[in-house]
C-alpha cells in the first residue's frame, strides 16, 4: 500500500481524508510518521499556508505529501475569521471559544451568509499541485448538534435547515468543502498512479 504523508496532526481531518482517498493509499499524520515539528502558518492566504506546510514536510522527508488549510469566511465580518479560523478567539482557543467569539461579533448583523474554503497542496514526485473546495451556507444564531468539530455546530450549508453538527458526519462528508477538494486530489492521484503503472508495464 502506497503511503502519503499528511502535513497535519488533526485527527478529525485525517479521518475524513482516509475515508475519501481510501486504500491503496495509506494516509499518515506527522505524529504517525515520527515527525514532531510545529509548522508555522504565517501567511495571509489559505493557499500560501497550505504551500508552506507541504514544502516544509517535503524538504524534511523528500516524500510525497499533502497539506490543507481551511478557513471560514463570513461576509458581514469582511471575510473573517479567514486564515485565523482555528484561532479566532486567541492562539489557544477551543472550538467552543471560537464559536462564541463568532456569534458575539455577528450579533449586530442580519446578514449571516458564510462559506467554508479548503485548499489542498500536494507535492507529488517533486511537483506542486493545488486543489480547492467551497461550501456556501450561513451561520446559525446558536449552537446545534453534537457531531463534527470546529464550527460545525453553527454552520448551516446551503439547501439545508440544520447545522453540519446536527446533520451528522455522513451528510457533511458528502457535501463539505473538504470533500470537494479531496475528490479532486483523489482523481489526480488515481490518474497519476495509473500512468505510473502503465509506464512500468510498458
Amino acid at each position: 500500500m502506497s503511503q502519503l504523508l499528511f502535513a497535519s496532526n488533526n485527527v478529525h481531518k485525517a479521518d475524513e481524508f482516509r475515508e475519501i482517498l481510501a486504500p491503496p493509499l495509506n494516509i499518515l499524520t506527522l505524529k504517525e510518521a515520527g515527525i514532531t515539528i510545529e509548522i508555522p502558518e504565517p501567511h495571509p492566504t489559505l493557499e500560501e499556508n497550505a504551500l508552506e506546510k507541504a514544502r516544509v514536510i517535503y524538504a524534511l522527508t523528500g516524500k510525497d505529501c499533502f497539506s490543507e488549510d481551511t478557513g471560514l469566511e463570513v461576509d458581514s465580518l469582511n471575510g473573517a475569521p479567514g486564515v485565523h479560523t482555528a484561532r479566532f478567539a486567541g492562539p489557544h482557543a477551543s472550538d467552543h471559544d471560537n464559536i462564541q467569539q463568532l456569534l458575539m461579533e455577528l450579533k449586530p448583523h442580519t446578514n449571516r451568509s458564510a462559506r467554508f474554503l479548503t485548499v489542498i497542496c500536494l507535492i507529488w514526485k517533486g511537483k506542486e499541485f493545488l486543489f480547492k473546495g467551497e461550501c456556501e451556507g450561513r451561520i446559525a444564531e446558536r449552537e446545534e448538534g453534537q457531531t463534527g468539530f470546529g464550527y460545525d455546530p453553527v454552520f448551516i450549508p446551503s439547501g439545508y435547515q440544520e447545522t453540519f453538527a446536527a446533520l451528522g458526519m455522513d451528510v457533511k462528508k458528502e457535501i463539505s468543502h473538504r470533500k470537494k477538494a479531496a475528490v479532486q486530489l483523489a482523481a489526480f492521484l488515481n490518474e497519476a498512479s495509473f500512468q505510473i503503472s502503465q509506464e512500468a508495464s510498458a
